[in-house]
């Protein structure tokens, strides 16, 4: 069976669950092997993955290619700029002519409606490598990262500093999906989607927000946060001043739980939503992280292609 992962509640909580077992499971397995080299089933053997750009990408391009690769297949990187979806072909057309040539298409996209009608047309699974309004396998990542430093997720305190983007919604949905409790901690007009919270609490999951970033983080067994302008976005100045007390830095930290994980999708202004000292600290685990973008798209590419 192939599936689209457009967004976390496409798989649903309990294929989190398992895509974030079979990432430890495979993650483990390869242990000291050279990054290249193929996991000893290579179960997409022969799988070609097409990976469409329209955004900047590093963790995102590099991972799902090293994923791909890990998996024994192969992956093609298609720039819009360079594409006939630079010059005008439709979604739909650029849709029914990779579904005759790949076996997969992850797309880095601004409009979400445009990931949706490639999925509609399409013939193949579709990812959701980025859009506007979510990041789903950043939040794979994250989860797996989350349980590895030792959190479990239902019941986890999580809060989240500053705008309420893309990846904000993706992890408000989570918290529903895996029955967790996220603080958004953030000024007034930069409020994440109000859909996925909705969504969220009728799940069972809790979300909480508040103007006071101290507030948001009392507690929390994670802190997360991104980067203030989101690529693209406009109004930058006026942003980046509403989201001053929004900074994580070591005195905010102190209000999070002893054992607390700092978290990053990455990449970090630094100096601007996170400080040197907590980026590089001990309780850093955005390296961990970056590197789980791999382990954690594998399951996702193999949940997709029906092989998990």
């Amino acid at each position: 069976m192939m599936r689209d992962f457009l967004s976390l509640s496409d798989a649903g909580g309990d294929t989190i669950a398992a895509m974030i077992n079979d990432a430890i499971d495979r993650k483990a397995a390869r242990a000291a092997w050279p990054k290249g080299r193929a996991d000893a089933d290579a179960p997409l053997a022969g799988h070609t993955l097409a990976m469409i750009f329209e955004k900047n990408s590093t963790r995102t391009r590099v991972s799902f290619d090293m994923a791909m690769r890990q998996l024994g297949g192969s992956a093609l990187i298609l720039d819009a700029g360079s594409t006939q979806l630079g010059r005008g072909e439709t979604i739909a057309d650029t849709a029914r002519v990779l579904s005759r040539m790949v076996d997969a298409i992850m797309i880095r996209t601004d409009d979400h409606a445009k990931i949706e009608e490639l999925a509609h047309y399409a013939d193949v699974p579709v990812i959701n490598g980025l859009t506007d309004l979510s990041h789903p396998c950043q939040i794979v990542a994250d989860l797996l990262t989350i349980v590895e430093h030792g959190h479990a997720l239902p019941g986890l305190q999580l809060a989240w500093l500053g705008d309420g983007n893309n990846v904000a919604n993706s992890l408000i949905e989570a918290a529903g999906l895996m029955k967790f409790t996220i603080r958004i901690g953030g000024p007034v007009g930069y409020e994440p989607d109000s859909g996925f919270i909705e969504r969220c609490r009728a799940a069972g999951g809790e979300v909480i927000l508040t103007n006071d970033p101290q507030q948001a983080v009392a507690g929390a067994q994670v802190v997360v946060t991104d980067t203030w302008v989101s690529m693209g976005q406009a109004g930058g100045e006026k942003h980046v001043a509403a989201m001053q007390p929004y900074q994580v830095n070591a005195a905010l930290m102190v209000s999070a739980r002893p054992d607390a994980t700092f978290l990053h999708c990455l990449p970090a202004h630094r100096g601007e939503e996170v400080t040197d000292e907590v980026m590089d600290g001990p309780r850093s685990a955005v390296w961990d992280e970056a590197e789980n973008r791999i382990h954690a798209q594998k399951s996702v590419l193999l949940w997709t292609l029906g092989k998990l």
